[in-house]
């Protein structure tokens, strides 16, 4: 739903110059060195881009799933270590207080992730508790008006820089799986919680990634998300299913980044004395990888405006993020494929992207956590429809 088209344009042509002007000039020097330089975040705050989907009432500007996913596209086409400087302020780390948050909790922290004057981080993933999140050992022992945290988390955007953590953990020993886990709400400072150096990663340099310590961290009762225990798990679902529309967004920028890449280049690199894009197999992999491009964008859209209308997307999500990741990584590898050495070089834009999307296939869920779960809801569709039919009969 476009609750606007003229504002969105708007939107959209400033992001537009901001990801030409700004962002893709730095992408080599970002890559080398590792840091997004100040100046450039404080353009992020400037062009209100930390807060896109918090509500209006809070300072943000309230965007729907299909403004977001469209905003999504537009600045993910140059380095993706851009939008995640300010991507969990405008998804992951602001959807569980937007979802399940007290008013309270939603005053005090809502505007300040809206306007970039702080920076959220979702700490769900441990080192024994990645595809299944229910495992986590993370635990909150409650202590009259407080409780005390002792765990870790690992591979967490953001941490070496967030100052506030949604941190889960169990806060129910006797209750296995999702039922006795709790969302906390942390700022940094408080006694207890450290978080490590920013990792050394394969792609996406410029976004810090780490560990987060809890060592008896002492937090009071009223820091739990919605100050409802045991919803945690519920809140984080929430929060990742619509984060799972945004990352296939994210996925289609730079898809569509690389297709016009590749034909710029294959259209003047010169083989046997002609242009390979004369080629047929180079044309084969442009055309697909723009087909892809296509279906992809399709495919997130539809389901966008679903969720706008309050249908359940909770298939569908999986179903965009797995398809629209996958795609990524295929058109990333064609491009490389078209640069030939070159593509093998760091001095390529194919290069940087085809590290850079390697994990949009990890985190969110990976394919095959996806591929059960679309597996699973589907066969349970077919299975109510064929219950329908029987008592029909």
């Amino acid at each position: 739903m476009i609750s606007n088209p003229s504002a969105l344009n708007t939107l959209l042509a400033d992001i537009r110059r901001f990801v030409l002007e700004t962002c893709i000039p730095l992408e080599a020097e970002i890559d080398r060195t590792d840091v997004i330089p100040e100046p450039v975040v404080a353009q992020m705050r400037a062009l209100g881009l930390f807060g896109h989907s918090i509500p209006r009432e809070y300072g943000g500007a309230g965007l729907t799933a299909e403004e977001l996913t469209l905003v999504n596209i537009e600045v993910s086409q140059a380095a993706t270590v851009f939008r995640a400087r300010f991507g969990g302020n405008t998804g992951i780390a602001s959807e569980s207080l937007v979802a399940d948050g007290t008013e309270a909790q939603r005053t005090r922290y809502l505007p300040r992730l809206a306007s970039g004057e702080i920076t959220g981080c979702f700490a769900l993933t441990e080192p024994e508790a990645g595809s299944d999140a229910t495992s986590l050992r993370t635990v909150a022992v409650r202590d009259g008006d407080h409780y005390v945290l002792n765990g870790s988390k690992c591979f967490i955007t953001n941490a070496p820089l967030a100052d506030l953590f949604t941190v889960f953990a169990r806060t129910d020993p006797d209750t296995p799986g999702a039922h006795g886990i709790s969302a906390f709400l942390i700022e940094r400072g408080t006694p207890g919680l450290s978080t490590g150096p920013a990792e050394r990663k394969m792609g996406q340099h410029g976004s810090p990634v780490g560990d987060v310590y809890l060592k008896d961290c002492r937090v009071p009762a009223s820091a739990i998300v919605g100050e409802v225990p045991g919803r945690g798990f519920k809140t984080a679902m929430k929060a990742l299913n619509k984060q799972r529309i945004n990352l296939a967004g994210l996925c289609i920028g730079p898809a569509i980044r690389l297709v016009d890449e590749v034909v710029r280049y294959a259209a003047t690199r010169e083989q046997f004395g002609r242009p390979i894009a004369d080629y047929q197999l180079v044309q084969q992999m442009i055309a697909d990888s723009n087909t892809e491009v296509h279906a992809a964008r399709a495919l997130v859209l539809e389901t966008a405006r679903k969720r706008d209308s309050g249908g359940d997307v909770t298939m569908e999500a999986s179903m965009c993020k797995m398809f629209a990741s996958e795609m990524c990584g295929r058109v990333a590898d064609r491009a490389v494929q078209v640069f030939g050495g070159s593509g093998y070089m760091a001095r390529t834009v194919a290069e940087r992207f085809y590290r850079d999307v390697r994990v949009f296939r990890l985190y969110e869920g990976t394919t095959q956590i996806h591929q059960l779960n679309i597996a699973r809801r589907t066969m349970e569709a077919r299975g109510r429809a064929l219950d329908l039919e029987l008592g029909a009969g």
